[in-house]
This record gives C-alpha cells, structure tokens and sequence, in this order.
C-alpha cells in the first residue's frame, strides 16, 4: 500500500466528489486522521478525489439539490424545521448571507454558494480499481441512515418519473404507428431500460460519481458536464411547454366559450387558458422551499393510474364500447410513435439521484426492473383501450375523446389539469437555479434577481407553448430529439468511453448500433 504522496497525479485525481458532500467528506476524514495519527506508516484513508484547480468552478453546482426534489421521495415531514425540499438536510450554505434580516423568507436567497471551487478530474480508474476503492474507502459513506430511500420508496420514485404527460399521447401514437406500436413500445422499454443499467454501471465506475453530469464530466471532462447539463435542463424546459399545452388544451374543452382581450389582442379559449395557467403556476415557482409540492408530485403515480381507470370506467361502464378498427403498421408516421414512446421511459436525467439516494444501491436493478414493467404495462393498457375505444379520431390526448358530461371525464380532465401544477415548479426550478448560477454577484437583491429571472423562465414556456400549440407533435419531437439522446446516445457513449476495457466485442456492437440507429 503506498501512501498519498507516492501515488501519481493520475491516482490521486482519477475518483470523484461532489460539491455538497465534499465538506462532510472532510470532517469524516479529519475523524479518521486522528484514529489512525498513531501509526504513521498506514496510508490515508482518504484519497484525495479532485485537482488543485482552485480557480475553477464548475457549472451547474445546483444540480444535484434541485433535482434530488424530482426524484427523491422526502423521507419525513421535517422541512419546517431547515431540511431541503427533499426532506434531507442539505450541506449547502447560502451565499450573500450578509442580507439583513436572514430569518425574513424574502431574505433567503435561491441558491447554494459554491462549496468548492475545486475541478473534477477528467480521467478515471479502471473499473476494478474503483471498485475496489469504493467498497474500502470509508470518506464517501455518509452516516444519513434515515435519510436515505428504502426499496420501496426507490422504486415508487422510479415508477413515478417514468409516469408522466406521455401517458395521454400513447393511444394517439399507436394510432400513428398502427397495432404493431405495442411491439415498438415494448422494444424502445428494454433499450431504454438497458441503457439506465449501464448509467448504474457508470456511476459505480467512481465512488465520487453521483449524477448525470458527474458521468459526462468522467467521460468528456468539462465540456461533456457542459454539453450534458444543458441537454438535461432543455428536456425540463420542453416538458414544462408541454404541461402549459396541457393544461389549456384541457381546460379549453371544459368551458370552450372563454375568451378575452389583452394588450389589444384577443384571445381565443386555448390562448386565454394558456395565459391563466401560467399565471397559475407562476407562485409556485417563487417559492423557497418546496417540499410540499414533491409531496404532491409523488402522487404523479396515483394520478396516472387513475387516469387509466377513468378511460376504462367510459369504455366499459359507460358503454362507449370498444370498437377495432385501425391498421397493423403505419410506417409514414412511424418516427411520431417512436418519440412518443420514447418520450414516456426517458427518466434517466434523474435515475442517478434515484441510485445515490438509496440505503442499498446493489438493489437498484429491482428497482429499474420493477418501474418499467409497471410503466409498460400501464402505458400499453391505456394505448390499446384508448384506440379502441376512439380509432382513428383520437386526440393527442385521449381525455380530449372523452365525453364531457360523464363523471370519469370529468375527473380525468380535472387530474389533468391539477397535476402539472404541482410538478412545474419542481421541474423549472433546476433550470431556473442553473441560470442564476451563471448571473454574476451585484448590489441588487439575490431575491430580485431570482425572481426576475424565473419570472421570465416561466413566461418564455409560455411563447413557446404558444408558438408550438400542438402537443402530440411537440412531445414527438422532444422523444426524438432530447430524450433519445439522454436516454440511448449518451448512456451508451458514457459507458464506452468511462468502462472501455470491460466492453466486449459484441456488446460494443451493439452500443454502437443503437448510437447509430438514433442519429440515423
């Protein structure tokens, strides 16, 4: 065993650590210094995990935080009393603390300082090597105990990304790939559930690995945390466009008369919708702390559920029957059921908050098991019972088919239009908190600014919602493009670079194949 100061720069930068634990890390190791001051020729046990760049900060700091309130199911009702919006106590201090009236919740600024101004390396171990450090080093274990997601709560958080808006759009895209889109759905559900296992295999590569872009910055260096950040945050933007569509186009069925003139211009029901619902969720982006809204959004999974419910309860119970009809494959508009069901299993910009989250990490591919084939399952039920019971005629969201005056339609277009507002924040506020990293200190207001600045975020889906009205066809485009590359290309592409010496020949094929397929 050598010591630190014998290894080379190689070995003591190769292993990763995030910012928010790097403090914590410290203290661990300074207890463990002292337990082991009395023999001096034991090494270390700490290794020192980044470069000696202290100029450098790296973008986005905010990440792991705010994404954590997406993907982690808060433990405990203990926000009131300073844990983050995800219920676990945060080591992040807040900068311009100098504000005077720290207590005043104006005064609280949105974002966390910068806890190290330290760069990741860029190089890594091989994969034996970090495994075996990662089960002997003692300075990442944090004693969170409680803190920490079981099984079950892991995989609810799983099931519970993958049940979003693509749930609605599925019968309309089995309608544009014909019958054999179930076949497609199940295909695009085991590629993308393959490439979550290879981010898991990603992450264990580095014990200081803890999310997405930690695994870009491994294989790429800063550019590749850059390029993946941004890829991340524009797949939240698109899916809040997309809750803004939503939402109109719901509400716009339940009272199609409203109309109204602003600034000069008059509105029609879906645009006057579109402005209300804005307005609507704007609050809720304001807030400090939003741990009620990740309680509520938890509850993504039982709304999904029951929107599936509700489709049934009309075709059986209210007789609006089930009628066959449609064709086996449509191949025209094949790539628009591609993107839609590729939309709807793309959850992988959270799966390693879900993974590093967890008590036991090892049981995490139960966990992956367990979310898609619910998923599947869920999403398959509602596409074959939606086509059949609207055909050809069915909307980009089936709740649009469904008749008014029933009870269930009621309830599903209501769950519709509820939902979104609850997870719109949670989704805008890691794109929100990347901006105002890049917003340099001034003499205004941290409060101000922030404000300011989502204020705009918030608007801009607006315009773009606008601009874009068409939900089936924006979602499609979105699968395609963003979710595709986060979900296949970049797993893929990840794990060829970080684990290049365990990939065999046919598995580098077939990586390379499904890079390939996606960019065709």
């Amino acid at each position: 065993m050598k010591r630190d100061e014998d290894m080379g720069p190689h070995h003591r930068g190769d292993e990763f650590q995030t910012d928010d634990e790097e403090n914590q890390a410290q203290r661990v190791c300074e207890d463990d210094s002292e337990t082991d001051s009395e023999d001096k020729k034991s090494p270390s046990r700490c290794h020192s995990r980044i470069s000696t760049d202290s100029e450098t900060q790296m973008w986005p700091q905010s990440y792991r935080v705010s994404m954590d309130m997406v993907s982690v199911t808060p433990p405990s009702i203990s926000f009131l009393k300073g844990t983050n919006a995800t219920g676990i106590t945060s080591s992040f201090t807040y900068k311009r603390s100098q504000l005077s009236d720290s207590n005043s919740p104006l005064s609280r600024p949105f974002l966390p300082e910068h806890i190290s101004d330290k760069e990741f390396p860029t190089s890594t171990l091989p994969a034996d090597v970090s495994a075996s450090r990662r089960s002997h080093s003692t300075c990442n274990e944090f004693s969170q105990g409680e803190n920490k997601s079981s099984l079950v709560q892991a995989t609810i958080n799983g099931t519970n990304v993958l049940c979003g808006i693509s749930l609605l759009t599925t019968p309309y895209a089995l309608k544009e790939s014909g019958w054999s889109g179930i076949i497609l759905l199940s295909i695009i559900a085991i590629i993308c559930y393959y490439t979550a296992t290879l981010l898991r295999k990603c992450l264990e590569s580095s014990p200081g690995l803890h999310t997405y872009p930690d695994i870009g910055q491994a294989a790429f260096g800063r550019p590749g945390r850059i390029a993946t950040s941004i890829l991340l945050y524009l797949e939240l933007y698109a899916a809040c466009v997309e809750f803004i569509i939503m939402m109109a186009d719901n509400l716009s069925t339940v009272f199609p008369n409203t109309s109204m003139n602003f600034a000069g211009m008059h509105l029609d029901s879906n645009q006057t919708f579109s402005l209300i619902s804005t307005l609507v969720v704007l609050p809720t982006v304001w807030l400090r702390d939003l741990s009620l809204l990740s309680y509520l959004s938890v509850g993504g999974l039982g709304a999904s559920a029951l929107l599936g419910l509700c489709l049934l309860w009309v075709g059986v119970v209210d007789k609006v029957g089930f009628h066959p009809t449609g064709t086996v494959l449509d191949l025209a508009n094949l790539p628009v059921a591609v993107g839609i069901f590729g939309f709807g299993f793309s959850g992988h910009s959270v799966f390693p908050n879900i993974y590093t989250s967890m008590k036991d990490p090892s049981k995490f591919s139960s966990v992956l098991q367990t979310s898609f084939i619910f998923v599947w399952f869920l999403n398959a039920a509602v596409a074959l019972c939606g086509y059949l019971m609207f055909g050809d005629s069915v909307k980009s969201q089936f709740t649009l088919n469904m008749p008014s005056e029933l009870l269930a339609s009621k309830i599903a277009v209501w769950t519709t239009v509820v939902t979104p507002m609850a997870k719109y924040a949670l989704l805008i506020t890691p794109v929100a908190s990347s901006l105002e990293e890049l917003v340099p200190s001034t003499q205004l207001n941290p409060y101000f600014v922030s404000l300011v600045v989502r204020t705009i975020l918030v608007f801009s889906t607006l315009v773009v919602g606008l601009t874009l009205p068409f939900f089936g066809y924006l979602m499609a485009l979105i699968g395609s493009l963003l979710a595709m590359i986060v979900a296949v290309i970049l797993p893929c592409v990840f794990y060829l670079i970080i684990l290049h010496e365990q990939v065999n020949k046919l598995q580098f094929n077939t990586l390379y194949s499904l890079v390939l397929y996606r960019l065709a």
